[in-house]
């Protein structure tokens, strides 16, 4: 097992080094992040080199402040390369060191893929952080509607199963029972409820940039 100098564990390195990356990818500061997440500077600091854990709250916080989702938060860290950050340590997703093997197919069982909040509900990702695209199994049954979600990736959403009303702010709301799908291009701001209070589930791509 190797060290991992200063984190609490390989996990919670990872996750900070994949919370930095987006942050950068953002092109803000931290001084900004915490702003933005009503979080405090020297906790964001501790976090990205690992050195501490965040609450869910915490993470959605930090999530919707980077226009992302704690799911891909959690996927991003599942799959990164912890000395791509901070060159203290190789780190895989269960805590061992490993090589990355380049593959052209990747398998996801029933039982795999990162889970984790997701708006709201609880989505199940159905690749690694390395496909182009970012397809994702997502239960929910929320009667009303949470907060606007927006994202520069194009997204598109099919109805497995139950009816959802979906809110594209600017251009109305639409029902979609199961079957019905919907795209809308980065940028758009939206979200979305159960039709009758029931559970719903939705398939949903977004495109990796």
């Amino acid at each position: 097992m190797p060290q991992v100098v200063g984190a609490l564990d390989p996990q919670t390195l990872q996750l900070g080094a994949a919370i930095r990356a987006a942050r950068l990818a953002k092109a803000f500061t931290l001084v900004e992040l915490a702003r933005l997440s009503n979080l405090s500077h020297p906790f964001l600091s501790q976090l990205e080199r690992g050195h501490a854990r965040p609450s869910m709250a915490s993470l959605e916080r930090i999530a919707r402040a980077l226009e992302t989702s704690q799911l891909d938060l959690l996927a991003g860290a599942a799959d990164f390369d912890a000395t791509d950050a901070w060159g203290e340590v190789t780190v895989s997703a269960h805590g061992r060191s490993a090589p990355r093997v380049e593959t052209r197919a990747h398998v996801v069982r029933a039982s795999e893929g990162t889970r984790g909040p997701y708006a709201e509900g609880q989505g199940r990702l159905l690749v690694d952080a390395r496909a182009r695209f970012q397809p994702m199994d997502f239960t929910a049954s929320n009667a009303g509607f949470g907060d606007f979600y927006h994202h520069a990736e194009d997204e598109f959403v099919t109805v497995i199963a139950g009816g959802v009303v979906v809110d594209l702010s600017g251009d109305g709301e639409f029902v979609l029972a199961a079957g019905d799908s919907v795209y809308y291009q980065g940028g758009t701001a939206h979200r979305w409820r159960s039709l009758d209070s029931g559970a719903y589930r939705l398939l949903i791509v977004k495109q990796r940039l």
